[in-house]
């Protein structure tokens, strides 16, 4: 007869099988799809049917708490530095900064900074007529130069908060966001290097493409001075920063050598939560790019529910993933799990890779490949009793697994196919392969680095 744990994994497995199906063959949308998953996982361990409701209210709930919040936020900041031409002018000066030799450098750290804020298929969309000018002027192929910018701003897409999915991976497995910024950096900086300018002189060299026939180069939204480049630079920082902060103090106050009781620390610990950091760089936002640049209050909430719209969709699928992760703690589902790599030693950092991984290149949707496997890996971690820096490994493994071959069931497949103007050959040589490049190269640092965590 099959055991209770034999019978809970077999439930969990058949839940992700239901979930992809639901998603890739009956095409219903992620949250009604994480939604019938988690009822199917409690209904059938046997999870009375007001316990069930009151599981999933309570799983959506508890990370709404905190998600919508930040993802809103962080909407918002992304959309004013569009709208104002934030992105346009970070470029410029990056790639002047840089010098014309180094522009491929230039331009993937344009993408890392800009894409942290910004959403990736709009800052992509934003910068890549940048992208046409430069081969254009310098004859060489359009791979040379968008590859770099994509590298950047992948990285940065996956592994660095507050863009939504790390954001909502930290919050399942509740990893602290200043390690996963940290961490995130660390990571995704040499990932980015070996992605962008690296791969992209050796793919540009085999796949000559020049700009599409449709577009143009226009400047018109590039900003004056150089005191904007910094005044924009220091917008996208600061909330990165005060969460840095934060942290730095909680690992101090932690480990006893200050009082958690200084008003000070209290006061910067304050301002470093995501909520108190995000608001502060969104309203100083709103000012120097919003109100110094001419547009009204009106103007302003415009934006404002712009940037919200899309956002939302991202944080009701979040939410669905709150609901599976709670659905398994309360069925007995998660502990099954745990169980299941204490008895075969299964290390965390490997399997939750291995699980984003596989979601990832069935079904498509990196969202929903980091969400569902972070749903499977909170109660096992809670089982382990992880510390805060491993959480955050943790976290970047899901990232990383979710971030590889980005093929045709990909959106992201399309926008670029679209923009550089390829084919599906050359997309799956060069953005895709870029992409596998960015998951096998950051867990093979996530690796390296979790040899110092305890």
């Amino acid at each position: 007869m099959m055991s209770e744990t034999t019978y809970l994994l077999s439930i969990t497995i058949l839940s992700i099988l239901l979930l992809l199906v639901l998603v890739m063959r009956l095409k219903i949308h992620a949250f009604i799809s994480l939604l019938l998953a988690s009822a199917f996982v409690g209904l059938a361990a046997g999870m009375p049917f007001m316990e069930l409701i009151s599981s999933l209210q309570a799983g959506m709930g508890n990370i709404l708490g905190f998600i919508a919040i930040v993802v809103g936020l962080g909407a918002i900041l992304g959309k004013l530095l569009e709208v104002s031409g934030g992105a346009e002018t970070l470029a410029h000066y990056i790639i002047k900064a840089f010098g014309e030799s180094r522009t491929t450098w230039a331009l993937m750290l344009t993408g890392f900074i800009v894409s942290i804020p910004v959403f990736l298929d709009v800052g992509f969309i934003i910068l890549v007529p940048i992208v046409y000018a430069l081969s254009k002027r310098s004859g060489l192929s359009l791979l040379t130069f968008a590859i770099p910018l994509l590298a950047g701003m992948a990285v940065t897409h996956s592994f660095i908060p507050p863009t939504p999915g790390p954001v909502a991976v930290a919050e399942i497995l509740n990893a602290p966001l200043g390690w996963v910024i940290g961490f995130g950096i660390v990571v995704g900086l040499p990932a980015a290097v070996l992605a962008g300018p690296v791969f992209g002189k050796y793919i540009s060299k085999r796949i000559k493409v020049g700009p599409p026939d449709f577009v143009t180069y226009n400047t018109d939204k590039v900003l004056a001075s150089r005191q904007d480049f910094w005044t924009i630079l220091f917008i996208i920082v600061l909330p990165l920063f005060l969460i840095l902060i934060a942290t730095s103090l909680d690992m101090v106050v932690g480990m006893g050598e200050l009082s958690g009781d200084n008003y000070w620390i209290t006061l910067f610990q304050f301002l470093g939560h995501p909520f108190a950091a995000l608001t502060i760089a969104t309203l100083v936002a709103a000012y120097f790019l919003g109100i110094r640049k001419g547009y009204k209050a009106k103007q302003l909430l415009e934006f404002s529910d712009k940037a919200l719209a899309p956002a939302g969709l991202i944080i009701l699928i979040t939410g669905a993933g709150g609901m599976y992760k709670q659905i398994l703690v309360d069925s007995g589902a998660g502990e099954a799990l745990a169980q299941l790599f204490i008895t075969y030693n299964v290390a965390p950092l490997l399997m939750a890779y291995v699980l984003a991984v596989i979601i990832r290149v069935i079904q498509g949707s990196a969202t929903v490949a980091m969400i569902t496997s972070a749903g499977m890996m909170a109660p096992i971690m809670v089982e382990l009793q992880i510390s805060d820096p491993m959480k955050a490994l943790i976290c970047l493994a899901i990232a990383a697994g979710a971030t590889i071959l980005s093929h045709v069931n990909d959106s992201g497949f399309w926008l670029v196919k679209k923009y550089l103007g390829l084919t599906e050959k050359e997309t799956l040589q060069s953005w895709t392969v870029m992409e596998t490049i960015i998951s096998i190269s950051a867990f093979i640092f996530i690796l390296v680095l979790s040899v110092f965590i305890s």
